[in-house]
């Protein structure tokens, strides 16, 4: 995606002309512009100069953003509010003015000031007065009337439009009335002169554009607190690093640090770039990046990312992403696309401001021709026109999705969550379904020796010496998990001669003329005669998802040692969390069905679906999908198809690695916990929108038919003024409901409540059939089992498990038993039988 700084927009109208323009550039795929950071993104493969040539024809400026922008202090200065000191300028002069116009128009005429001698009765002179304060104040206020002009010239009138038609309007009426009003004192004709001078809009002129100039006011004040979170990121980044050249330390800009070069960082000091520990020890403060603030020990071979703090040792670093390419930098970029990025529910808005001017200017028109047919004079169908044209609000429409969007964004960054577009933040919340991805997800990924059974007359060292021994030559995982409770245990294993490992998951080794072995239950079953009591622990703690490992010397039998990929401590209240959401929790496995089952009650999901490779998870995924969204969650390095097919792919764990092209959603932390969380602000952040729009739309149904005077039979009007006020608060309030998620704890459970879901008739004719299969002796078999029926059609899921003899079909309609016992007796395994 190229980025687009783009200037004089002034509300969604304006959004709306520079997307049009910019859609029909050809190769241009995609085109979203963000009225809140006055930037725009674009996909294609359209080049810059044809962009840029239809902003400016459509009447606006646009430049392409460099690298030089995307760097974090570039960035930042991207973001400052330079509108705010402008506006506050404009409105202090228009305030100077204001006062002695309101004074001589309001005070005088309603409630008998004194006025200066020379104005005694001298009206004309009072009218010349008014003029010229209102004329210099629009003066000040030109920018109305010169975006207004340029945009009509375009043919897309916008709000400046409207303002500075209705005070326009009102300003050259009222010049109208002091030359008749001349006219009528060289007459004579008092009474006319005092109905003229009631007849003065000056003061409502003057009064609508300083009204309009003080919401802009707090709207630019209000919008640059939105983007908050994203300065407040692009400041962690430090200016300066410490290099090492020749043994010197040497203090550079950040921007001349490149890959390779070896840096330190001392106690308190910010880390400059991305890299890896080469020397030295700390505790590092990752709060900035994770939200995470408990410290991250840090030793010789860790990676540590740029904007987090040195707590506590001295550090030497060697540079391994710098400039765009660091954590901060993928993260600010990930936060800038997000509200670059144009959320579905947006489109509404979009549609409405689109029409939105053009509209309001035939309503006002209409609303003047209606009241002078009905009788009315000229005044007061101009004055309900005028009201009209400046309370209508296109800005509320256009800001209230992206202000919602930048905050959410901002808040999910600060707390480890990122999100890479719009649509993601806004789909994530409506997910029905969240996919889990066991191994790293559920898990923590590492076996850890969960239980250990030695048997009568050995003790627990004795048979962890024996078991450490012999696995300590071996490169398997379960065997580190035994060497790793080894050495917490203070044990250290004796050397042994002759190893090897046997076909059967056996390993085998001499220890001083003893023999050694240990493995599955099946392989030392082959060995040795087990007892039936530890046969029975064995096969309980296997039913308990754990591996259980024999060990024998010389034949006899020294115990069990139980293995297991255990739950993160996060994990059973994050599931517990989602479904308190009313999202079903489905967990997905390579695991056997038994095994599966275990982990599953222990995490406490909804479903288990076992037997699944890496290449079948997408196919899960596309099934899940008949049930309502899908959001599947996976560590990112073998789930990239599942993540791409679900409706919102999540990486979990991406820690420094957070530039994950398959993933839209991203936590940087490897917690399960921030799922929920995610789910929370994207709900969260949804509710706001609706809540956004609601008052846009509401303001200008209730506010346009008042204006007009359609409710004068019960009293109810609004004059230029009061319509100019109320336009003024309309954005103002938008953006600070929105500003509201800044207070939000994404980590609050407490407000939980499940979503409306819908029934889905597909889900009610899904039906299971089992098939009793002999002959799958391993993981291979049963893989193939289970793409043989997922081949057959009308089979949306298919699982197998050797253990229990076992496959599991889930079908969507009606399938053919012989077809599936066919599929599975191609394969060369026999089906025994067939049963729903």
């Amino acid at each position: 995606m190229q980025h687009y700084n783009i200037t004089g927009m002034s509300c969604a109208a304006c959004q709306a002309r520079v997307e049009k323009a910019v859609s029909a550039v050809p190769g241009v795929a995609s085109c979203a512009v963000s009225l809140l950071t006055n930037s725009m993104g674009v996909e294609g493969d359209a080049s810059p100069a044809a962009v840029v040539k239809a902003v400016e024809d459509a009447g606006y400026g646009a430049s392409l953003q460099g690298a030089a922008d995307a760097a974090p202090s570039a960035g930042e200065d991207a973001l400052a509010d330079r509108e705010t000191p402008v506006l506050k300028r404009r409105l202090l002069a228009s305030l100077c003015l204001l006062a002695p116009l309101m004074y001589g128009s309001m005070g005088h005429m309603m409630w008998g000031w004194p006025l200066p001698q020379f104005f005694d009765g001298n009206h004309v002179a009072m009218g010349l007065a008014q003029m010229l304060l209102a004329a210099v104040i629009l003066l000040v206020n030109r920018k109305f009337f010169v975006s207004g002009a340029k945009s009509v010239l375009h043919g897309a009138p916008n709000m400046d439009t409207l303002v500075a038609m209705g005070s326009g309007v009102s300003f050259a009426w009222s010049v109208w009335v002091l030359f008749a009003m001349t006219r009528a004192v060289t007459d004579g004709d008092g009474a006319a002169v005092m109905a003229y001078m009631d007849s003065f809009y000056f003061e409502s002129a003057a009064m609508i554009v300083t009204l309009i100039t003080v919401g802009k006011l707090l709207e630019a004040r209000s919008k640059g607190k939105t983007t908050d979170a994203l300065r407040a990121l692009m400041k962690l980044a430090p200016e300066t690093a410490v290099l090492l050249r020749g043994g010197v330390e040497v203090e550079v800009p950040v921007g001349q640090v490149r890959a390779g070069d070896v840096f330190v960082v001392k106690p308190g000091e910010r880390i400059p770039v991305d890299g890896v520990v080469t020397d030295g020890a700390s505790a590092v403060n990752e709060a900035a990046l994770t939200g995470e603030s408990v410290p991250v020990d840090k030793a010789a071979g860790d990676a540590v990312s740029a904007a987090t703090i040195n707590q506590s040792g001295y550090l030497r670093c060697e540079a391994t992403r710098v400039g765009e390419d660091t954590t901060l930098a993928q993260i600010i970029r990930m936060v800038s696309d997000a509200a670059a990025t144009k959320a579905p529910i947006a489109k509404v808005a979009d549609r409405v401001s689109g029409v939105f001017v053009p509209v309001v200017v035939a309503i006002a028109a209409a609303t003047f021709a209606v009241w002078l047919l009905l009788g009315q004079g000229v005044g007061y169908a101009l004055a309900r026109g005028v009201s009209v044209l400046v309370i209508s609000c296109p800005c509320a429409l256009g800001l209230a999705t992206p202000v919602a969007i930048m905050v959410g964004s901002g808040v999910g960054a600060k707390n480890g969550v990122l999100f890479k577009t719009s649509a993601s933040l806004e789909a994530l919340g409506k997910t029905s379904v969240v996919a889990l991805d066991k191994t790293g997800t559920i898990t923590r990924g590492e076996p850890e020796v969960t239980a250990l059974a030695p048997a009568d007359g050995v003790s627990e060292t004795e048979l962890l010496t024996l078991a450490a021994s012999l696995e300590a030559k071996s490169e398997h995982p379960l065997a580190k998990a035994v060497l790793r409770a080894a050495e917490a245990r203070g044990v250290a294993p004796a050397e042994v001669a002759d190893f090897s490992a046997l076909p059967g998951n056996g390993l085998t080794a001499a220890q001083n003329g003893h023999t050694l072995r240990g493995g599955s239950v099946s392989y030392i079953a082959a060995q040795t005669a087990l007892p039936d009591a530890m046969r029975s622990r064995a096969e309980a703690l296997a039913e308990q998802g754990n591996t259980p490992l024999l060990f024998t010397r010389d034949g006899e039998l020294l115990g069990v040692i139980a293995v297991a990929d255990t739950l993160k401590d996060d994990s059973p209240r994050a599931i517990r969390e989602l479904q308190a959401m009313g999202v079903r929790v489905v967990m997905l496995t390579g695991d056997n069905e038994r095994t599966a089952r275990a982990v599953g009650e222990r995490a406490g999901v909804d479903e288990v679906i076992s037997g699944v490779l890496p290449d079948g998870k997408e196919a899960v995924v596309r099934a899940l999908q008949k049930q309502g969204a899908v959001a599947m969650v996976g560590d990112g390095i073998n789930d990239a198809p599942a993540l791409t097919r679900a409706d919102v792919g999540v990486a979990i764990g991406a820690g420094t690695d957070v530039a994950l092209d398959a993933a839209d959603v991203v936590l940087v932390n490897s917690r399960l916990s921030d799922v929920p969380a995610a789910v929370r602000l994207s709900r969260a952040t949804l509710r706001n929108i609706h809540q956004n729009l609601f008052w846009a739309f509401f303001y200008n149904a209730v506010c346009i038919p008042l204006a007009a005077g359609a409710f004068t039979r019960f009293g109810l009007t609004l004059d230029p003024m009061a319509g100019a006020a109320a336009m003024s608060l309309s954005s103002f309030c938008v953006v600070t409901n929105a500003l509201r998620l800044n207070w939000f704890d994404l980590r609050d459970a407490r407000r939980d409540k499940p979503r409306k879901r819908q029934n889905n008739k597909k889900e009610e004719t899904m039906s299971k059939i089992t098939l009793d299969v002999e002959g799958m002796m391993c993981e291979h078999c049963e893989s193939r089992v289970k793409k043989a029926l997922e081949a057959v059609e009308g089979v949306a899921s298919a699982t197998a498990d050797r253990e229990s003899k076992t496959a599991v079909v889930e079908t969507n309609g009606k399938v053919d038993a012989e077809a599936l016992k066919a599929a599975v007796e191609a394969q060369d395994y026999k089906v025994l039988g067939v049963r729903a």
